[in-house]
């Protein structure tokens, strides 16, 4: 897909950066002309990107370290774009991580940090970008990545699934509180797409009978976001926040 210069003079940060839609999301941001802000925990996977991204068309491309579920963490990455001049104007709420095991067996220890990731570090992102916003006088734009798992639920995945269900209704809580200062915060909830999480899925005989479930019969690719991440992203969808846009194959359309 032509993306032109869709992002052009945005500077977007992008969370989660390290691997899979991270990067997928940082390098389509980059083909738009964005200034990018890549942000993970594992800082040293994040600087031969910056690197690729300036050749992909980025004004601009900035790594920083971030753990979404530290507090303090979330606050020296804003600090530290603060000092180099940059205030996001499109943040997307990537970082997760999943925990796929039978409730009655999963530690608690798994279950709080899949939460601390996915749920608490999406608010701690997500209202650090939204005060700053307001100091300043000005709008912007959230998009969290959620899950089809949001909506739906399959054995083994109760921790994630609860964490992405919170972050579609967190984003219809904020979008409410935020509207009337420009601020506009929306849900992308992608299927099953062949990146991150769920890559490699479709191996087993198992993993093959539910790819084949799906209506449209494959796994996602990551390019199968793009269409629906800049709209959410850009001033295309100008009149839309709280809402949530699901990219899926049809998954949640299936019969049960």
């Amino acid at each position: 897909m032509d993306m032109g210069a869709m992002l052009n003079g945005q500077h977007v940060l992008v969370t989660g950066a390290s691997s899979g839609l991270g990067q997928h999301f940082a390098r389509l941001a980059a083909r738009c002309g964005a200034s990018v802000v890549i942000a993970a925990r594992r800082k040293d996977r994040l600087d031969a990107l910056a690197a690729e991204l300036g050749a992909l068309g980025a004004t601009q491309a900035t790594a920083i370290e971030l753990d979404v579920a530290s507090e303090a963490s979330v606050a020296k990455a804003y600090a530290e774009m603060a000092e180099a001049g940059v205030l996001p104007d499109v943040v997307v709420n990537n970082a997760g991580i999943a925990a796929h095991t039978a409730a009655m067996k999963q530690s608690m220890q798994a279950f709080d940090d899949t939460i601390a990731t996915n749920v608490r570090g999406v608010w701690m992102v997500s209202t650090e970008a939204a005060r700053r916003w307001k100091a300043a006088g000005r709008g912007g734009v959230i998009v969290n990545i959620a899950s089809v798992m949001g909506q739906r639920v399959l054995p083994g995945t109760a921790a994630y699934a609860a964490s992405k269900a919170a972050v579609i209704h967190m984003t219809r809580a904020l979008s409410l509180e935020w509207a009337r200062f420009g601020i506009r915060v929306n849900t992308l909830a992608p299927g099953y797409i062949d990146a991150g999480i769920a890559e490699g899925v479709g191996q087993t005989p198992e993993q093959i009978a539910f790819v084949q479930r799906i209506p449209m019969q494959r796994l996602g690719q990551a390019e199968d976001l793009d269409g629906a991440l800049l709209l959410l992203a850009t001033p295309a969808s100008s009149w839309m926040t709280g809402g949530l846009i699901t990219v899926d194959g049809g998954h949640l359309a299936a019969s049960l």
